[in-house]
């Protein structure tokens, strides 16, 4: 199974970021843009939460707020689990499934690298498992 740091070679590290202050609307404008489902909110490059669709949906569609007046900070997620470059994506996916989460900041050393998505994961996994099958084809036929 491959790395986190593998994944991240193969997707890219490209990290969309908001700052906490920033409205709502302007974050989803972002999401929208870049076909994304979260960001990453950034203080003075430390990474202060996530900002996804979820939160938007349970925070600010529930309750009645809105986008155009609601920062971004006032419903963030700030309960972040982190993985490292160096961490499986098998482990992730274990995380993520008993987290009931969807995004992973990837920290090396305490410094934001990348972000993974449940999508990320479940691509690789099904590639992976693909491999294995051929694998298993080609001893079978030999």
């Amino acid at each position: 199974m491959k790395t986190v740091q593998q994944v991240l070679e193969t997707k890219g590290s490209t990290i969309y970021s908001v700052a906490p202050e920033s409205l709502v609307y302007d974050a989803l404008l972002v999401m929208a843009e870049h076909h994304i489902g979260a960001l990453v909110v950034l203080k003075r490059d430390e990474i202060v939460g996530i900002f996804s669709e979820r939160d938007y949906a349970r925070e600010v569609v529930i309750k009645g707020k809105t986008s155009k007046t609601t920062t971004v900070q006032d419903i963030m997620s700030t309960q972040l689990t982190t993985v490292t470059p160096e961490d499986t994506v098998d482990y992730c996916m274990n995380l993520m499934s008993g987290k009931r989460i969807r995004h992973l900041p990837v920290l090396d050393n305490k410094k934001l690298v990348g972000l993974l998505s449940i999508g990320d994961l479940v691509k690789e996994t099904i590639a992976y498992q693909e491999f294995l099958i051929k694998q298993l084809e080609s001893y079978i036929q030999s």
